[in-house]
């Protein structure tokens, strides 16, 4: 599911979503390092800068997801979204695919601008990104067909690493990570929010592996602790960060 074997010509009549993102990604980048434009013009008129945004500029609150602060900055979260995109976009679609990303995306920057200084400028694409993450969490809660007990543990030990290196590395926007993965999660979430809809899903969590749900069942509470104390040491991790 997660591994690409497709030719070059195939990936893009399959997932032209997640083909075009990662086109703007790559032109991006290179407008910012090739002599065709001013220096760091689009950094300057592209990248979420929250005073500007509060002057007006509300484009900011959407373009710094296509822009990337260096080669390894953009390689690195395109090919996030080449492993991780092309499931999803079948899943979904591509119209819906691309509204996920895109208010994943505007749900990070916004919680930017409000918790950060006005002062503060950021780039990148992990808020969105983390919204497809937390999009599949949704997907392994509500709708547990949809993916193998192999691939929902991919995707919850991936998550559990991400939220991990959010606060070991330098400089990145923790915000922006951790409201990404929640609007992408709460998206996914959205339609099972009725009566009886949501609790029979939480209640179903245990049979998502299958034949070997029982087992898995007793082993629920623990991962649950788990995944709380996870949760827990983000929150901590975003109010020291404060």
């Amino acid at each position: 599911m997660f591994t690409r074997t497709e030719s070059f010509r195939e990936f893009i009549r399959l997932y032209p979503i997640v083909s075009i993102i990662i086109i703007i990604h790559v032109v991006l980048y290179l407008f910012t390092v090739l002599p065709i434009f001013p220096n760091y013009w689009f950094f300057e008129h592209l990248s979420g800068v929250n005073l500007y945004i509060f002057e007006g500029e509300y484009w900011r609150l959407i373009t710094p997801t296509f822009l990337h602060n260096g080669f390894a900055h953009m390689l690195f979260n395109s090919v996030t979204l080449l492993l991780f995109g092309p499931a999803l976009e079948r899943m979904l679609g591509g119209g819906k695919f691309l509204l996920v990303y895109l208010v994943s995306g505007l749900v990070a920057n916004l919680a930017t601008l409000f918790l950060e200084p006005l002062s503060y400028t950021h780039v990148g694409s992990s808020g969105a990104i983390f919204g497809l993450f937390g999009y599949y969490l949704a997907i392994i809660i509500f709708r547990k067909n949809w993916l193998s007990r192999q691939n929902s543990q991919i995707i919850l030990v991936l998550c559990a690493l991400s939220l991990v290196m959010t606060f070991v590395q330098p400089n990145i926007n923790i915000t922006a990570h951790l409201f990404g993965l929640i609007g992408g999660f709460l998206l996914g979430a959205i339609p099972y929010y009725k009566k009886g809809a949501m609790s029979d899903s939480i209640k179903g969590m245990a049979n998502w592996a299958g034949p070997a749900g029982r087992r898995i069942k007793l082993q629920s509470p623990l991962k649950i602790f788990l995944w709380g104390i996870i949760f827990l040491i983000a929150i901590i991790g975003f109010l020291v960060q404060r």
